[in-house]
């Protein structure tokens, strides 16, 4: 990454890449790493985290330049919060005997966020702009059924939490009734603000069924794309296609990929 980097001697491209530039492709190479594991290919796999790997080489390489921190320096960081969340594992005998207390990892966590700010301020620096509630610090840039499903597993872990999973249907229930309200209203607003309920409300139901939200609906596209995949194919195989077919030709071919 050096020599890419390099003013001289470098890629152009990689030569003008600011931490924002590339943003984008690190998330990409993280959904890249999902997709592989989702497929269970492994071979996959290993390429698509050595792709990762190289956006953590890249942005420390920038900040490398920069000289705010290296690429080993990100390692060091990595290992010491491990090592300091994980007494139970790393500390001395009888943290190791006392094991991992109910409200540790948080209390951990929340010490070190003083930290940060206090070495921040110390520094000269502004504090981050997360806010101080239990619940920020939740990154905002995650997907969002996924930044959905911490902050309700985050909000659990006070007990602020239903005890089962069965009364979230009446939930569910109440937000579609409430979302058919917004609907006869033609307020805009108010069906997507319902809508956000709506969705946040089976998010929830699907927390405590055991079931993650972004993979139940990434499996789900691959579904639907396969099924209708097996309509584009079969019409083709009839000298048809998509745009001549009619609905119940389509809805016919869609049974049938389900069947199969």
């Amino acid at each position: 990454m050096a020599a890419l980097r390099d003013p001289e001697t470098g890629c152009p491209w990689d030569v003008e890449q600011v931490f924002s530039s590339i943003a984008s492709y690190t998330i990409e190479e993280a959904y890249e790493v999902a997709d592989a594991i989702d497929r269970n290919d492994l071979h996959d796999l290993m390429d698509e985290l050595g792709d990762l790997l190289l956006q953590v080489v890249f942005h420390s390489r920038i900040a490398e330049e920069m000289e705010v921190f290296r690429f080993e320096d990100v390692v060091d960081a990595i290992c010491t919060k491990m090592i300091r969340r994980h007494p139970h594992v790393f500390g001395d005998e009888s943290a190791r005997q006392a094991g991992m207390a109910k409200g540790m990892w948080e209390k951990i966590k929340a010490v070190e966020k003083a930290e940060k700010r206090a070495a921040r301020l110390a520094d000269g620096r502004q504090p981050e702009d997360h806010g101080s509630g239990y619940l920020d610090g939740i990154a905002i840039g995650l997907p969002a059924l996924t930044r959905a499903l911490k902050i309700q597993q985050k909000a659990a872990r006070v007990g602020f939490d239903w005890k089962e999973a069965a009364p979230i249907l009446g939930k569910i229930e109440e937000e579609l009734a409430e979302l058919s309200e917004a609907i006869e209203g033609r307020n805009k607003t108010e069906i997507a603000e319902e809508f956000g309920d709506l969705l946040f409300s089976v998010v929830n139901y699907g927390r405590h069924l055991g079931v993650d939200p972004e993979a139940a609906l990434r499996q789900t596209n691959e579904k639907f794309r396969n099924r209708f995949h097996h309509v584009e194919s079969s019409l083709s195989d009839t000298a048809s296609s998509l745009e001549e077919a009619t609905l119940e030709d389509m809805e016919q071919l869609w049974e049938d990929a389900k069947a199969r």
